[in-house]
């Protein structure tokens, strides 16, 4: 099969990467792609936007499957073109994306058919957001409504901070048109668990879960960022955990979309929070994550084609997903200063040391070829250096090994990512 995956980061580096595992994959191209997906696929100079161009691109190559790893395409239609044309390909509808495209839509789902989330309200208009927070009881999370490169929210510990959070979003448009509605959301406090899911439809088969670090720096502190490093399973996704996730959110998301009108396939992501009251739902993604995706796939031992094409056809009822039964941890590589500002087209060294064959992986988020061939920085998010261990402490220790293995100008990196495993 011809397969095309479109996006250009981590994630779609890790999706490339599976898609390469399978006997079922003869060529595979990647729109736009990126240095390190380079080595596995043909890149195409399409952007991810340009959905009538992608779709000719795959009829005249006879793509026989695309894989959208973004949200932004998703979010916009393409799976729609697609599908008016005939073209096989993952991902949820236009309709059905607005899952994670709106967030107001989410809430209002979640509230219609009682899945367990934050008690929140929706805003259009910033002074009577400002007014409602007079009397809020604090801190409080202020969520840009639509997509922000998973950096619209913020979280406010006082009145004063909220009513500033509140001109950046609706007013200054810090997050674009993203902010032309607002939720405001009661503070949950808990463990933060992803869990990413396969999706036909009708039914869900749920992946290990992994946890995210979102802060720029140490000790969760500093920017939001697209994340920082992730690891899995999460010790904190407990059987009772679990449990209570598949009788209240799982299969009840699912139903919910399907009773609304806008079937969900593809990958839906979990955000939950692990509260005393017990797991809610934080958000929604219809897609992959990234960086959870590196921590995730590589653990993957099922043919990812069979389980898209299962998605697609709506069988996916009908196919065992099996995992490694081991740990992944990812350290992110940044450029310093990210990611506020931050300087790139620095040579990386030091990227043939990888083999997966060991479990050992170079995910590339933000590189490129320079005009002498040489692989350079192009981005924050630079790469994400993941391993595989026996247990999360081993995959941890080899993650941390591996990234001294790269060097490049500017390079910085968390120390602490997957520390929360010794506090398990």
């Amino acid at each position: 099969m011809n397969i095309l995956i479109v996006g250009s980061g981590g994630r779609e580096h890790a999706i490339c990467e599976s898609v390469r595992r399978s006997d079922k994959a003869q060529k595979i191209y990647c729109a736009p792609g990126n240095a390190g997906i380079a080595s596995i696929a043909e890149c195409v100079p399409i952007g991810a936007m340009e959905f009538e161009k992608l779709a000719d691109f795959a009829k005249e190559h006879n793509v026989d499957l695309t894989i959208v790893g973004m949200d932004d395409p998703l979010v916009g239609g393409i799976v729609d073109v697609f599908e008016s044309r005939n073209l096989k390909v993952f991902g949820p509808s236009k309709k059905a994306a607005i899952l994670e495209g709106s967030k107001a839509f989410s809430k209002d789902l979640m509230k219609k058919y009682n899945i367990p989330t934050a008690a929140y309200e929706v805003f259009e208009n910033a002074q009577e957001a400002i007014e409602y927070l007079k009397d809020a009881k604090m801190p409080v999370v202020l969520k840009a409504d639509g997509l922000a490169l998973g950096k619209g929210v913020l979280i406010c510990n006082t009145y004063e901070e909220a009513k500033d959070g509140v001109k950046q979003i609706m007013e200054d448009k810090k997050f674009g048109t993203a902010g032309s509605r607002m939720v405001i959301e009661e503070f949950m406090t808990g463990r933060e668990v992803s869990v990413l899911s396969y999706c036909d439809g009708k039914h869900i088969k749920i992946m290990p879960s992994s946890q995210d670090h979102k802060r720029a720096l140490n000790g969760d502190k500093g920017l939001n960022t697209g994340g920082m490093g992730t690891f899995s399973p999460s010790p904190f996704y407990t059987d009772e955990v679990d449990k209570i996730c598949k009788e209240k959110i799982y299969q009840a998301t699912v139903d919910a979309m399907r009773s609304e009108g806008r079937e969900f396939k593809g990958i839906i992501f979990f955000g939950l929070m692990i509260t005393k009251e017990g797991p809610k739902v934080l958000e929604y993604n219809a897609r992959f994550g990234d960086p959870e995706a590196q921590v995730v796939l590589p653990r993957m031992k099922t043919d990812i084609i069979d389980v898209c094409l299962a998605c697609i056809d709506g069988s996916l009822d009908k196919i065992d997903i099996e995992f490694e039964d081991n740990a992944a941890v990812c350290v992110v590589l940044a450029s310093d200063g990210y990611p506020v500002k931050y300087d790139k087209g620095f040579e990386i060294t030091g990227l043939d040391k990888f083999d997966s064959n060991d479990g050992y992986y170079c995910f590339h988020a933000g590189t490129k070829f320079d005009a002498n061939g040489k692989i350079v920085t192009n981005g924050g998010r630079v790469l994400g250096v993941t391993a595989k261990g026996n247990d999360l402490k081993d995959a941890r220790n080899n993650a941390y090994k591996a990234t001294a293995w790269v060097d490049f100008s500017n390079k910085y990196m968390r120390d602490d990512i997957g520390k929360a495993i010794d506090e398990a």
